[in-house]
């Protein structure tokens, strides 16, 4: 069929259009066909799920916990508070904490006019996590330029995903103190080092810590553990909280001159020694309708999962808060990266993959993880699509079956990775992207199931006459006309379906399956029959009724005036076949429902329709276009003529409408062959991973190693520290029970 091309150029094309009113942008065509079928979503956390406006709530400095009220960015709303909701303005401790942080931002915040409204209002300019502390050091006097003006800093070692954190080295002078009413500098301080970053890293470098007057104690494991029941509370209330450290130095441990000297070598040299000095945490609110657009693509059997580099405990709050994580899904969901590479290494493929089979939740993740976690969906037969904003992603998102860049956020580089662009950042626009993928690929089945079913029948037609010796009831340029007039409106109209409000109830297509199922060739294998059936038998009636009751070819060849007797035949099996296709393409906009059922749904299929109708009505009775060019006689057919014509399109919706009660079981089969398969193959993984945990216990053993204990979690004063959890073999086999004795 001719039409095919040009169909799903249109579709795909349109569709793209359409999902641009969604805030989603399709860079490559391709893409819109495998949203279709993605089975997992892998979403960044931060202005993804969330708004990526964070707003500080709580502080601790000193052994202390602090209030922090106001919500936005405006400083002059709200202020910082004790527990009992006396003011802590001028404490020592939360002056000393904030201005430290800091010095460790390059965040500005300032007041900017809004186009729209002419209204002024708080705008930070810089990285998302910093702006809750820009803020909060405004509200306690601490302004980003005169921090600027009155501070030098003479070295940055920015935040990288393997560090977990930020340093600065800021040139103190003559102080003695880090700002007034604040920490006390020993003697001989020139330069104030300040970290800014993930807690557990921090504490992995401190040896003190500062109290609420400022006196510098020793961080004993004791206190270390106390802290960490304070992070892991502000965590636990999906709060992201970052810890501040300071190292004051009487000397630079490297020549500034010396170019030679590697940045990391730098942060190593600064980063000694740290006191901490206190912990922020900030709210980042989910977005609106993120928990719906969560519950709808589980609805659509399609896994989300979270991926950030937040402390584990606050990945898992923040996913139970938009439904990524249930009630009743245990720890084993929501896993730290640092499982993927306990020894440093990845572990095996096989071990990846139990991993990842049931957990939905991973946090301190860095871009390489995300590579690994696609291709691990993708060895197990998931369709991925994963998120990105940063350089870093570019080869996640290459990797993925669909890469989906930040319009916002997002680095050049990542975008020119990515098959689709989210103009707003929002998850909610890729849950409305699949749906529209889906829509557009079920739209393209069934104009192609249309366009296959009348084409089969304009072949049979033909083919019964010839076979029967039957006059051809129409001549090619008959044919011609209805290929591309009548038959190629209604097949772009299908295209275009507005989609089943159930689509998203569905479960994903499998990425390797063909266009057309066999149910759906035996579907337009019949459809076409009967249309064949009912127009050869409105044309036997014609023949009949004009050529004085011959039917064969040379009975009605031996008549006078056979031409013009012939002509009336062929133009009501003409007019019948056109209103049976059309009626056919309402049919044909479902496989399993009534046609009637919100039958005027589709605008575009109106005006198809209607523009048949004009060029049928054209064909038959305009004189030069009806009787000089295709041979029809629509006005001296009679009344009688066009009642027999009706005869094809009754014939059409009830044949058509009553096969549907095939089709309907067919669909379900095939939705029930598709929840089964994923199972099997879900369990297939399982036991693979059970089989390779088996093996690798049975290695150790005939190699006399005792089982190595490799469960890596956050390390209560030091990143990945291994921790006691029994003899079991190995972190991603804990959840399926895989214990060595």
């Amino acid at each position: 069929p001719e039409g095919i091309p040009l169909c799903v150029t249109i579709s795909l094309s349109i569709g793209s259009s359409s999902m641009v009113k969604q805030n989603v942008l399709v860079r490559k065509l391709a893409a819109v066909e495998t949203l279709g079928s993605a089975s997992v979503i892998c979403s960044d956390k931060t202005g993804t799920l969330t708004e990526g406006k964070m707003t500080m709530v709580h502080m601790w400095s000193g052994g202390v916990k602090y209030d922090v009220s106001g919500k936005g960015f405006d400083p002059t709303v709200g202020e910082v508070t004790r527990a009992g909701g006396a003011s802590a303005t001028s404490d020592k401790a939360v002056r000393s904490s904030l201005l430290a942080a800091l010095l460790c931002c390059n965040t500005t915040l300032s007041k900017v006019r809004d186009e729209d409204t002419g209204e002024e209002k708080w705008e930070p300019k810089g990285n998302s996590s910093e702006a809750p502390i820009v803020v909060a050091a405004r509200k306690v006097g601490f302004s980003t330029d005169e921090v600027n003006r009155e501070y030098k800093r003479v070295l940055e070692v920015p935040f990288s995903s393997s560090r977990k954190m930020m340093l600065t080295v800021t040139e103190m002078d003559s102080r003695t103190k880090i700002c007034d009413n604040g920490l006390q500098l020993k003697e001989g301080t020139r330069y104030l080092t300040v970290c800014k970053g993930a807690p557990n890293y921090i504490l992995q470098d401190c040896s003190k810590w500062v109290t609420e007057t400022g006196e510098v104690l020793t961080l004993e494991d004791s206190k270390k553990e106390e802290i960490m029941q304070v992070i892991d509370e502000y965590s636990s209330k999906a709060l992201r909280v970052l810890a501040i450290a300071v190292h004051p130095m009487s000397a630079l441990p490297f020549d500034p001159a010396d170019d030679e000297v590697t940045l990391d070598s730098k942060f190593k040299g600064c980063c000694e020694d740290l006191q901490l000095v206190g912990l922020v945490a900030s709210i980042d609110p989910d977005r609106d309708g993120v928990k719906e657009s969560v519950a709808s693509a589980h609805g659509a059997s399609i896994r989300v999962v979270m991926i950030t580099g937040d402390y584990l405990k606050t990945a898992i709050a923040i996913a139970k808060n938009v439904g990524i994580l249930s009630p009743d899904d245990s720890d084993d969901n929501a896993v730290d990266c640092s499982s993927l590479r306990p020894e440093g290494d990845y572990i095996s493929e096989a071990e990846i993959d139990a991993l990842t089979a049931q957990t939905k939740c991973f946090a301190r993740a860095k871009p390489e993880d995300k590579i690994e976690i696609v291709k691990s969906f993708q060895r197990q037969g998931f369709v991925s699509a994963m998120t990105g904003d940063g350089v870093n992603d570019a080869p996640a998102l290459h990797q993925a079956d669909i890469g989906v860049a930040m319009g916002i956020q997002g680095t050049e580089v990542a975008k020119g990775a990515a098959e689709m662009i989210l103009t707003d950042d929002n998850f909610c626009s890729i849950v409305s992207a699949v749906e529209k993928g889906r829509t557009i690929y079920a739209g393209i089945q069934k104009f192609v199931a249309f366009i296959m079913s009348v084409h089969i029948a304009e072949v049979l037609q033909i083919f019964v006459c010839v076979v029967a010796d039957v006059p051809v009831m129409r001549t090619p340029l008959q044919i011609l006309f209805l290929i591309l007039v009548t038959d190629l409106p209604p097949s772009i109209a299908l295209g275009m379906e507005p989609g089943d409000k159930s689509i998203l109830k569905m479960r994903p297509r499998p990425k390797k399956e063909p266009i057309m199922l066999g149910w759906m060739w035996q579907s337009s294998i019949m459809n076409g029959s009967i249309l064949t059936a009912v127009i050869v038998g409105v044309y036997l009636v014609c023949l009949v009724h004009y050529c004085d009751g011959a039917i064969f070819q040379k009975d009605i060849m031996a008549l006078d005036g056979f031409e013009a007797k012939l002509a009336k035949a062929r133009t009501v099996a003409f007019i019948s076949l056109v209103y049976s296709e059309n009626i056919r393409a309402y049919i044909a906009r479902s496989f399993d429902q009534p046609f009637f059922r919100n039958f005027l749904g589709n605008v575009e299929m109106q005006k198809a329709i209607i523009a048949a109708q004009v060029a049928l009505y054209l064909a038959v009775f305009v004189p030069f276009l009806s009787d000089k060019i295709l041979g029809l006689r629509g006005i001296e057919i009679g009344l009688w003529g066009w009642a027999v014509s009706l005869l094809g399109p009754v014939g059409t919706v009830v044949l058509c409408e009553l096969y549907k009660v095939v089709t309907h079981f067919q669909v379900q089969k095939y939705q029930e062959r598709l929840r089964k398969d994923a199972v099997a193959e879900a369990e297939s993984h399982r036991q693979a991973a059970l089989q390779q945990a088996a093996a690798k216990k049975h290695g150790e053993k005939v190699n006399g190693l005792a089982p190595k204990d490799v469960r890596v979690e956050e390390d209560r004063g030091g990143a990945g520290k291994k921790t006691g959890v029994g003899k079991a073999l190995c972190c991603p086999f804990l959840s399926l029970g895989v214990t060595v004795p």
